[in-house]
This record gives structure tokens, sequence and C-alpha cells, in this order.
């Protein structure tokens, strides 16, 4: 597919503090890269300037996607807020519902059985496999690797049907809630996660088979972007995209929270810090991932799914029917919500895409005083500049890829 880059209609009055002198004097050329383009994985502009197709300067233009989420979540109930936590990183819905929980229990000192915990790792797990195949089939189709797309998608699918299993839905689940999930899982759930589980080893060989020792594939990836693991830090990069800089941080093993500590897994890291070993560090988080998912399966205790705490969460479905004080307190909790002591909270769990931190603080009222999300695509672009520079713009595709950033996940 030949790309197409459009002549910026920005002014140079506008830009000549961002570019180099060069570009203003016309030695240089300055296009734009989107915000329409598929490569950039949404609606990201780039702001390019070149010396023939050698990048000298790449600029990051955010924004087109803003939806005023953070805003919005501070105009409901706690609740209520909840939902909209989906909408941001779409690819990892599962772990924004779990990032927000955890700082709304925290925030009122509200208990999680023992049952609801692993669940919820199983399901992040799952969802973090689900993110990073998106993440291989759009980088290979990406690099002209049709046949890796449709793999990945075939798999996906299974991971979209357990999630539909549970909640209802495939996407936009919002099953995890606070003190525990929405429900218990059905009986059909531990031989769907088992059958995942038993076949899925074999394809991420596949995609390995076709990808790692693939000559196009590395001649694309080995050498490009390179980051030093100091360097990646001090952009403040996370998530694979810092490990595959060889720095050891994985906030599942420095600060477990759901009870990770419970779990034996490796935390894979790089070596050169380039898009290569960035995609590397994906394929073994999968593993990983399904050592996880393995071990929580087989101590997946009985006992209830969420707390029983009722002045935070509703009364089962059940007990609707049957009492009125019940319906009653079902009623206020959803129409009203409940009073959050005062005080400011930040939780930060570890996303396919890097750190993912929340900031709750209460008013003591039933709505957040303030509602914010550190998520790791806003900081892990930051370093686009200098991981493009005296790069092709050939090149350019392959390290945004790289970054596995998620527009919903940068404008809030």
């Amino acid at each position: 597919m030949p790309i197409h880059y459009e002549v910026t209609s920005v002014t140079l009055d506008e830009i000549k503090n961002l570019v180099s002198d060069r570009a203003v004097t016309g030695e240089t050329m300055l296009l734009n890269m989107g915000p329409q383009h598929p490569s950039t994985h949404g609606v990201l502009r780039l702001l390019l300037e070149l010396d023939g197709e050698t990048i000298i300067t790449c600029i990051p233009d955010i924004g087109y996607l803003h939806t005023g989420i953070e805003k919005s979540m501070e105009g409901k109930s706690y609740q209520l807020a909840e939902v909209l936590t989906d909408r941001m990183d779409y690819l990892n819905t599962v772990g924004n519902n779990l990032a927000y929980c955890l700082a709304v229990e925290k925030l009122v000192e509200l208990d999680v059985p023992p049952r609801a915990q692993v669940i919820r790792v199983i399901l992040a797990e799952l969802q973090r496999i689900a993110s990073h195949l998106i993440w291989l089939a759009t980088q290979a189709l990406d690099l002209a690797a049709q046949s890796v797309f449709l793999y990945c998608f075939r798999e996906r699918e299974l991971i979209m049907d357990i999630f539909e299993l549970v909640s209802g839905q495939r996407m936009m689940t919002t099953y995890i809630r606070p003190g525990g999930v929405w429900r218990d899982l059905p009986v059909e759930f531990e031989d769907a996660v088992r059958d995942f589980l038993g076949h899925f080893p074999k394809r991420i060989q596949m995609y390995e088979d076709l990808l790692t020792n693939n000559p196009l594939f590395v001649d694309r990836t080995k050498g490009i972007a390179v980051i030093s693991g100091k360097e990646a830090v001090r952009w403040g990069m996370t998530g694979p995209s810092l490990r595959g800089s060889g720095v050891d941080y994985d906030l599942r093993k420095v600060k477990p929270y759901s009870g990770y500590e419970q779990y034996e897994f490796d935390v894979p890291l790089g070596e050169n810090g380039d898009v290569f070993s960035r995609y590397i560090i994906r394929i073994q988080e999968m593993r990983e991932s399904l050592k996880i998912i393995q071990q929580a399966l087989d101590k997946l205790p009985s006992g209830p799914f969420r707390s029983d705490n009722r002045k935070f969460v509703p009364p089962p479905r059940s007990e609707l029917g049957t009492s009125m004080e019940a319906l009653i307190h079902h009623f206020k909790l959803w129409t009203e919500g409940f009073d959050a002591p005062k005080g400011a909270v930040y939780v930060p769990v570890s996303s396919p895409r890097g750190e993912l931190g929340v900031l709750l603080e209460s008013d003591g009222g039933p709505k957040p005083y303030r509602a914010h999300w550190r998520t790791p695509s806003f900081a892990n672009l930051q370093a686009l500049p200098i991981l493009s520079e005296g790069h092709l713009v050939a090149d350019l595709v392959a390290i945004i890829g790289s970054l596995d950033i998620v527009l919903g996940d940068i404008d809030r």
C-alpha cells in the first residue's frame, strides 16, 4: 500500500522553534503524517522534518480523540464512573476496570474476597494476551506480514468469547466491580480457559516461526529506534517499551497487587532496546501470562465473588425479589451512590503498555472530586522524537508500532 503524506498547513512562524534552522530556510521539507494515516494506530498527527527520506525532527501532535473522560468521571458516582474506564484504552478494558476498582477499594477501605482476586488475575492476564495479539497483528501488517495478522485475530476471538461468557460483552465488559466482580463464573469458564491454555503455546511458536528469523522482518526491526535503559527511564517509558531496553521494572513484581506475589513468573528483558527487542519481549510476555493463568486456575478457591459490605456493594440479585430492604438499598446505591471519605489515593497497575495509574481524590461526597489517569501510551509517546531521529520515513511505521500506543489511552 503506498504511503501518502500531506504538505503541512502549519506556518513556519508557528513551528520555527520546534524544527531546525534548515527548515526555516527551506533546505529541509516539512510534512504531515496523519492524523488519518493507518500506521499511526489512531488519530495521531506527526509533523516531520525530512532531509530527503531521513527524519530530522518528529513532533507528535495529539488531541484529535479527546473525549473528556476524566472530567466526565467527576460528574458521576463512583460506581457509574467505572463504565467510562472501558472506553479509554479499548484494548485493555479489563485492566482499566481493575485499576479503577483498586483505587476505589483503597479509598473506602473495601475488602475483596480471595475468589474474586483470582478471577481478576485470570481475566487481566487474558486481556494482556489479547492486547499483545492485537499489537503483534498490526505490527506485522504494518511491515507487510499479512498472514500473522489473520492468525493473531483468530486466537484473540477465543479470548473475546471467554469475556462474553463471563460478562455478556466481548470488549466493554465492566465485569470487575468495586469489592469483587459482577457475578460468579459460569460453569463453562474453566473448560474454555483450559482449552485455550492447551493450544495457544503452539500458536505463539507459529508466530515466531513466521517472524523471528524472517530476514525481511529482521531487517525492518533490528537496530531500529535503539534507546538505552537509562534514556528510557529518563523519558518515563514503562512496560515492554522499557523492558526491551533491559530495565527490570514490572509492577506485578515491584509492587504486587491483586495477589500477584503468589504467582511464579519471569519478567522478560531485552538487550538491545530496539524495535526487535520490543517484539521479543511481548512474545515472551504472552508465555508468562499463560503460566500465571494456569496457576490461578489451579488454585481458584470457592466462596463469595464479591464483598458483603453492603455500604459499598449492591445486594445479590437473588434478594431483590424477596427483600424490600435489599431492593431499596440497591436502588439508593445505584441512583445516589456512596460517600467516600475525604482524601486522595494513587494506585498503579501493569497494563499491556506499561504503568497505568489512577488518582482519585474525594471531598467526602458520592462523586470523585478529582479523577486523573497516568496512562502508559502518553508517556511512551514522548520518546518518539529521539527514537525516530536519523531513521528513514519507512522506519517510522515500525517505530510507532513498537511503542504499542492506543490513542484512547493518550487523549482523555
